[in-house]
C-alpha cells in the first residue's frame, strides 16, 4: 500500500498523464453508458428520414450529420465501445503473448531458447498491418477478427522488450542462488522473473492500446470491419464511401478523426507516466 501510494502520488505530479487519465475516464464513462446518452434508434436508417442529410455543426445538429442524417455524435459515442473494446482485447492478447514469449526466450538456452527467438523475430520483420489485413479478409468479419489479427500481430515487439528485463533479471545473485538451491523453471519464471518484468509490461499496455485503436480505424477504413458495428474507423469509411473531403463535409472526416487522435494521446500521455513510474531514470528526462 505504501508503494501504491508513492507510485500515485508521483503520477498526480505528471500533468500530462493526469490530463491524459482524465480524457480516458470520461471517454470509458461515455461508452459505458452510451444507451443513456444517446438512444440507439438514433442510429438506425429508417428512423432518420426526416433528418437533414450532411447538415454542418449548428446548434441543432452539434457534430453535423453523415449521409443518412444521423447524428455524428451519437455514432462517435456508440463508435468508442467498439474502439475501446478493441483497443484493450487486442492490446490484453497481445501483452500475455508477448510476455509469455519473451520471459520463455530469454530464460531458456540452447535449442528452445533460439527457436522462440526466431520466431519472435519472424514477426518482427513480417508487415503487421499485411497480416492484419490477410487475417481479417480470411475469417469471419467481426469484432473478434479484428481483436485476433491485432493481438496476433503486434505481440513480437512487446516480447522484444520482456526478453530484455528477462536477461537482466537472470544476471541477478537471488535467481542465480534460486538456481543452486534447485528451483525449477516455473518456480523461477513465477515467482521472480515474472514480477520481475510486469512494471514494464504494464507501462508498456497503455502506449500498446494507442496502437490498437489505430490499427482497428484502419483496417476499418480498409472496410475489414464489421459494418453492423458502429466505431471510429467505420465513420472515417462512410465518410471515404461518399467523398466527404472532396465534396466539402469536413466534419464528417474531422469528428471521427479527432475522436482518434484525442485517445490515442491520452493513452500515450498515461502510457508515459506510468513508464516514469516503472523506470525512475525517465522522470528527469
Amino acid at each position: 500500500m505504501a508503494a501504491a501510494q508513492k507510485n500515485w502520488k508521483v503520477f498526480l505530479e505528471d500533468r500530462a498523464g493526469v490530463a491524459g487519465g482524465i480524457v480516458l475516464i470520461l471517454v470509458v464513462l461515455v461508452a459505458a453508458f452510451a444507451p443513456l446518452i444517446a438512444d440507439r434508434s438514433m442510429l438506425d436508417v429508417t428512423q432518420n428520414l426526416d433528418q437533414p442529410r450532411y447538415a454542418p455543426p449548428s446548434a441543432e445538429h452539434p457534430l453535423g450529420t453523415d449521409n443518412y442524417g444521423r447524428e455524428l455524435w451519437a455514432r462517435l459515442v456508440w463508435g468508442a465501445r467498439v474502439s475501446l473494446i478493441v483497443g484493450l482485447a487486442a492490446t490484453a492478447m497481445s501483452m500475455i503473448i508477448g510476455t509469455i514469449m519473451g520471459m520463455a526466450a530469454g530464460h531458456f538456452s540452447g535449442l528452445f531458447g533460439g527457436l522462440i527467438m526466431r520466431i519472435i523475430d519472424f514477426f518482427l520483420v513480417l508487415p503487421s498491418l499485411l497480416l492484419a489485413i490477410v487475417l481479417s479478409s480470411v475469417l469471419e468479419r467481426g469484432v473478434l477478427t479484428i481483436v485476433i489479427a491485432i493481438g496476433i500481430t503486434s505481440w513480437a515487439g512487446t516480447a522484444r522488450i520482456v526478453r530484455a528485463q528477462t536477461l537482466s533479471a537472470e544476471s541477478r545473485l537471488y535467481i542465480e542462488r534460486a538456481k543452486v538451491l534447485g528451483a525449477g523453471h516455473w518456480h523461477i519464471i513465477r515467482t521472480h522473473l515474472l514480477p520481475a518484468v510486469m512494471p514494464l509490461v504494464l507501462a508498456n499496455t497503455t502506449l500498446t492500446v494507442g496502437s490498437a485503436i489505430i490499427a482497428e480505424s484502419t483496417l476499418a477504413f480498409l472496410g475489414l470491419g464489421d459494418t453492423t458495428q458502429q466505431s471510429w474507423g467505420t465513420i472515417l469509411k462512410n465518410a471515404m464511401d461518399v467523398s466527404a473531403a472532396t465534396s466539402g463535409y469536413w466534419w464528417y472526416i474531422l469528428t471521427p478523426g479527432l475522436a482518434i487522435v484525442a485517445v490515442v494521446l491520452a493513452f500515450t500521455l498515461v502510457g508515459r507516466a506510468i513508464e516514469a513510474i516503472a523506470n525512475p531514470t525517465l522522470r528527469s528526462r
